[in-house]
């Protein structure tokens, strides 16, 4: 089944690829895979909610954010590489949650991300991954994502 297919069979559609927020580019190809910029859970050009995680944010809804930047990643790599079908699976996740100091659940959260592209990918989709407490993340995001993904 092709990547597409398989979205359309989860009923997701992906979103526009997020415009940067500095001097960067969303993604970038080489050597037969595609590396996304960090993602924020960007939906319609705008973040759903700012905070920390475990504070204002809870982690149920930070997990929410990981998975729609994952989605957000997805489109960044389709877009650099010609189309989602050109995308094999997923080699790693960097996963970064803007956390209260008491918070510990960096992990949960971020599996909001992993599971999303397990869906997508099936076993090709499994991937080494961080998943890391910050401070502060850019805008005041909750959540921020980055993936290396493989080309097809």
């Amino acid at each position: 089944m092709t990547v597409s297919a398989r979205l359309a069979e989860l009923g997701i559609e992906l979103p526009a690829v997020a415009a940067p927020v500095a001097a960067y580019v969303p993604a970038v190809s080489h050597g037969g895979l595609v590396y996304t910029s960090g993602q924020l859970p960007f939906t319609d050009g705008a973040l759903p909610v700012t905070g920390k995680v475990g504070a204002a944010v809870s982690a149920d809804d930070a997990k929410t954010y990981a998975r729609t930047c994952a989605l957000n990643a997805l489109a960044a790599a389709a877009d650099i590489a010609g189309g989602v079908d050109r995308i094999a699976g997923v080699l790693r996740l960097g996963g970064f949650v803007a956390s209260a100091p008491e918070f510990s659940g960096q992990p949960g959260v971020i599996n909001g991300a992993s599971e999303v592209l397990g869906e997508i990918f099936g076993d090709s989709g499994r991937h080494a991954r961080a998943a890391v407490g910050v401070a502060v993340l850019p805008l005041d995001s909750p959540v921020e994502v980055d993936v290396v993904f493989i080309l097809a």
